[in-house]
C-alpha cells in the first residue's frame, strides 16, 4: 500500500508545503463545508524519532468525525525533507543545510498552526514529538498573533532525554567519563551513517517495535512498512545523524515551567524507555493539571491500544474547554 492510498483510506488528504526551502508534507482530514469547518477545533498531531505522520493511523479518523486533524512529517523524516545536517561549530556544506534540533522542528510545527488553521489548536505529541509539540506552545505563546490559540498541549510517553548534558550527573560513573569520546564520535558521518545501516532494515524495525509495544498489538507489516520506507530514501541518515548529536537542547520539563497551556500527560505504563517515575515527577508543574496511565503499554500506547488513548484525549480535550 503506498502512503497516499493509506490516507486515502483513513479519509485525509496528503498536502504539501515549502516552507525556508524544505517541503514539508502533512496531511489533513478532508474538507468539510465551511461553516461547520469554522466551528471545529484543530488538532496537531507530532511524531516521534523514526517515525511518521501515519503512526497516528488509528487516531486521526477517530478525531477527524469531530475535528480538523493535521499530522505532518518532521523535516527529515516520513515524506518531508531530509537536508544534510549541519551541527554546531561545522560550517555548511549546502545552502539547504538543516540544524536538526527541538526548536528548528517547534517552528515547523508553528508554521503549519499558522499557514493552514484557523481558531483554537490542540497540539498532541508523542516522544520527542511531545518536546517539539511544548517548544511550539512556547512559541505561539510568545508570538502576538498566535496568543491564546493553543489551548491544550497533549504529551504521549514524552522524551526525557536522559542522554543531554544537563542531566549528565544523573548518569552511571563510566557513561559520564566516556560521554566526550561518544560526542566525537557520533559527529562522524562514518560511524553515525554504519549505525544507520545496521538499524535501517524491517527486521530490526520490528524487533524495536515489539519492545516498544510490550503487548504486542499492531506491530503490523502496514506498520514496518511505513517506518521502513523513509529510510531508503537519499539522505534519510542526515537526520539521524542530527538527531543523535543533541546532546544540549530543550528539555521537555523545562520548557513546561514557562508555560500557562492546560497540559495533559499520558503514558504507557510499561514504557521501557522513558520511565513512568520520573514522568510522575512533571505533575509538579503547574501548568501540567494530570496523567493518564494506560496499563500495560509501552512507549507509543496511541498506536499499541488506540482505543483507550483517543477516548483519553477526547475527555482531556473536553476537560480543557
Amino acid at each position: 500500500m503506498q502512503k497516499a492510498e493509506g490516507l486515502q483510506a483513513l479519509g485525509l488528504e496528503r498536502r504539501t508545503l515549502t516552507w525556508q526551502g524544505q517541503e514539508v508534507v502533512y496531511c489533513q482530514s478532508e474538507k468539510v463545508e465551511e461553516s461547520a469547518s469554522s466551528n471545529r477545533r484543530s488538532l496537531v498531531f507530532i511524531h516521534g524519532f523514526g517515525a511518521c505522520k501515519e503512526h497516528w493511523r488509528f487516531n486521526l479518523p477517530f478525531f477527524a468525525k469531530t475535528n480538523n486533524v493535521y499530522a505532518l512529517d518532521l523535516i527529515g523524516f516520513g515524506e518531508s525533507s531530509k537536508p544534510d545536517s549541519v551541527l554546531e561549530g561545522e560550517t555548511a556544506q549546502a545552502k539547504s543545510a538543516w540544524r536538526y534540533g527541538i526548536n528548528s522542528w517547534a517552528e515547523q510545527v508553528v508554521e503549519l498552526v499558522k499557514s493552514q488553521t484557523e481558531g483554537d489548536v490542540v497540539l498532541i505529541g508523542n516522544s520527542i514529538g511531545g518536546v517539539v509539540a511544548s517548544q511550539a506552545a512556547a512559541i505561539m505563546s510568545r508570538e502576538q498573533s498566535l496568543q491564546g490559540r493553543c489551548k491544550s498541549l497533549i504529551l504521549i510517553d514524552c522524551a526525557q532525554r536522559q542522554i543531554d548534558d544537563k542531566r549528565l550527573s544523573e548518569q552511571p560513573p563510566f557513561r559520564q567519563a566516556s560521554k566526550p569520546l561518544l560526542k566525537q564520535l557520533v559527529r562522524q558521518r562514518w560511524f553515525t551513517n554504519g549505525i544507520y545501516r545496521l538499524l535501517a532494515n524491517r527486521s530490526i524495525i520490528k524487533k524495536v517495535l515489539k519492545i516498544a509495544y510490550p503487548t504486542g498489538r499492531n506491530v503490523d507489516e502496514d506498520l514496518v512498512d511505513y517506518l521502513f520506507e523513509p529510510t531508503t530514501q537519499e539522505n534519510s541518515m542526515e537526520a539521524f545523524r542530527g538527531f543523535i548529536n543533541l546532546f544540549d537542547d530543550l528539555l521537555a520539563p523545562d520548557i513546561l515551567a514557562g508555560l500557562d497551556v492546560p497540559t495533559w500527560l499520558i503514558w504507557g505504563e510499561k514504557d521501557p524507555w522513558e520511565p513512568l517515575d520520573y514522568a510522575r515527577q512533571w505533575l509538579s508543574i503547574p501548568c501540567v493539571k494530570g496523567m493518564e496511565i494506560i496499563r500495560e503499554a509501552g512507549h507509543c500506547p496511541h498506536d499499541e491500544c488506540p482505543e483507550k488513548v483517543n477516548q483519553a484525549i477526547q475527555s482531556l480535550i473536553e476537560a480543557g474547554q
